[in-house]
């Protein structure tokens, strides 16, 4: 019993001995980041003033029914609210929902089209 104490001692002694050396193998931390590194939301997209390369940008819009939003607009002017464009063939609800934080309604300024 005695044996084991002195033999865990002895063991004990030496990691605690080389510890320091251990530690100073490591790399010390990197340095914190200035500012985490996010790329800026981009701005909801006109449906009165978006072309139709601007539409297909959009999930789930190709270009058939990119040009079913601009007939839909050219057939009923400009779109008033967001809503509407739950009016095109081919967007139900659930289509709408993923396009809603993405599109916006404003007023075509002369020189936007």
């Amino acid at each position: 019993m005695i044996r084991r104490s002195l033999a865990a001692a002895a063991a004990a002694a030496f990691l605690i001995s080389s510890s320091p050396a251990v530690f100073a193998q490591q790399a010390p931390p990197p340095p914190p980041s200035s500012a985490p590194q996010t790329t800026p939301a981009p701005a909801p997209l006109n449906l009165n003033s978006a072309t139709k390369a601007d539409l297909e940008k959009l999930p789930g819009i190709g270009p058939a029914m990119a040009q079913r939003i601009l007939d839909y607009r050219q057939k009923n002017g400009a779109f008033k609210k967001v809503e509407e464009l739950m009016n095109v063939q081919g967007i139900g609800e659930k289509s709408f929902l993923k396009l809603r934080p993405l599109v916006t309604v404003a007023p075509v300024k002369t020189g936007d089209r």
